[in-house]
């Protein structure tokens, strides 16, 4: 993983596979098709669209002989024109179109919500294929942890030569056993569809994906998706803005703003995905990184010390609590023991010497609340990822680092603070960048593989 990697080198000889009645079957849209700009991406949106659920070889056939009918006596434009129409309704794979990044402690999901069925196609669409697209746009939440994020849903995207809508999802990694039962009672086998999967819980869950719903999966690089997947939502942008942005005058708490920016000429970037841990990356091109190093003290830990610190149970409960928290009576700053600035170094009385160096004190710990022990959990984890990232821009010679995953989720605590540290201690050299849809960045990135599937050739 800490060599640069070609995402074509990966794909091997045996492409995606789909169920069929219970046995692993080498799909028609099996190999990786690349077009001259090396996918099935034109500009801003995909390329290529799709047909009725139902599409089989016979049907394919079918339409070659149509089309042959169907061009004799027309001009010889129209008919080149009629034939590649029919060679990308084949090459698509059939719907639904689903990518999922399956992490250790949260489970995203996109999946994108044709607008544009036609007459025909909706007679032709199978019950339980309405019943999922039904199921996933006509509610917000799924049980009582599953969330569809409605404010971050992408409309009228092109993917494929369809138009649609791109939907969020995300519910916690322990749910996944339901997920999995509930694909099973949907019978979501049935639909002979390519389930694209990234993330550690691609491999964990595999063999439950197999046994419990008859589906097969086709597992896929977290980090080659993580790429994929950002530099595509950034050059779409967000329904008309841009995804990125940054906060400006990160040093003044009252004239600190939020300001949009784009990510034009993006390389060479610093990509600190933070999620239950975290992966620092040195990003050349799409094709072409490396990552440089990590860190296990990520949201993940940030959510498990808070519950136990403070008896909360979510990302949620954990990030209220801290909104409300001092963590100076938890942390011993530098003017805790120097009075004031430490001058010399340029350190501010403000800047934490000691994370909960406070708490070795009986009186202190009395005197604390659990808001305060939320928000110094908080900050302490996120000055250490700031710093490491730091360190790595100037060891890798990167100036724009982007900070994506879920923990920067609702959370701009974290996301100031991260602001104010890349400004401070490079004295201004360095901007932090942050992106609207923070953790999904994954999902989309299998998304995109599962629509690069085509025929054999």
């Amino acid at each position: 993983m800490d060599k640069a990697k070609s995402m074509m080198d990966k794909k091997g000889a045996s492409g995606p596979f789909h169920v069929n009645n219970g046995q692993s079957q080498r799909g028609f849209h099996g190999h990786v098709a690349v077009a001259a700009n090396g996918s099935c991406c034109s500009g801003n949106a995909f390329g290529s669209s799709t047909g009725p659920n139902s599409s089989t070889f016979e049907n394919m056939h079918h339409l070659h002989r149509g089309d042959d009918a169907e061009c004799n006596g027309s001009p010889a434009k129209r008919c080149r024109l009629r034939r590649r129409t029919e060679s990308v309704r084949r090459s698509r794979p059939p719907f639904p179109w689903f990518g999922m990044d399956i992490g250790g402690t949260l489970v995203k999901l996109v999946y994108f919500e044709p607008v544009d069925i036609t007459a025909e196609e909706e007679q032709e669409e199978v019950e339980n294929l309405k019943s999922i697209r039904r199921y996933l746009t006509s509610n917000v939440a799924y049980g009582k942890t599953g969330v569809r994020d409605v404010h971050l849903e992408l409309r009228n995207l092109t993917m494929c030569g369809r138009t649609g809508n791109l939907h969020f999802i995300r519910f916690p990694t322990q749910a996944m056993p339901r997920f999995i039962q509930m694909g099973h009672d949907k019978n979501f086998s049935s639909l002979h569809t390519t389930l694209c999967a990234t993330g550690g819980g691609a491999y964990k869950f595999e063999n439950d994906f197999r046994t419990m719903a008859d589906l097969e999966l086709l597992k896929l690089d977290e980090l080659d998706c993580l790429i994929r997947g950002l530099l595509y939502v950034d050059r779409v942008g967000f329904n008309g803005h841009p995804e990125c942005y940054y906060f400006q005058n990160p040093s003044d708490t009252q004239s600190c703003v939020k300001k949009p920016c784009t990510l034009d000429n993006p390389f060479p970037m610093l990509l600190v995905n933070i999620g239950s841990g975290v992966s620092i990356l040195a990003v050349y091109s799409e094709n072409n990184y490396k990552r440089v190093t990590g860190t296990s003290l990520g949201g993940g830990t940030f959510l498990g010390l808070c519950c136990l610190l403070t008896g909360c149970e979510t990302f949620e409960e954990a990030l209220e609590m801290a909104s409300k928290g001092d963590s100076t009576n938890v942390d011993k700053l530098v003017k805790d023991i120097y009075g004031g600035d430490y001058e010399r170094f340029g350190l501010q009385g403000s800047a934490v010497a000691s994370s909960f160096g406070h708490m070795m004190s009986k009186e202190k710990r009395d005197s604390i609340s659990k808001e305060d022990l939320a928000r110094a959990t908080l900050v302490t984890i996120t000055n250490n990822i700031g710093s490491i990232a730091r360190m790595c821009a100037v060891n890798e010679k990167i100036e724009r680092v982007v900070f994506v995953g879920n923990f920067l989720r609702i959370n701009t605590v974290s996301t100031k603070l991260l602001a104010y540290a890349m400004d401070f201690w490079s004295k201004g050299q360095l901007r932090a960048l942050f992106l609207e849809h923070e953790g999904y960045f994954g999902a989309v990135g299998a998304l995109m593989e599962l629509l690069k599937t085509t025929e054999d050739p």
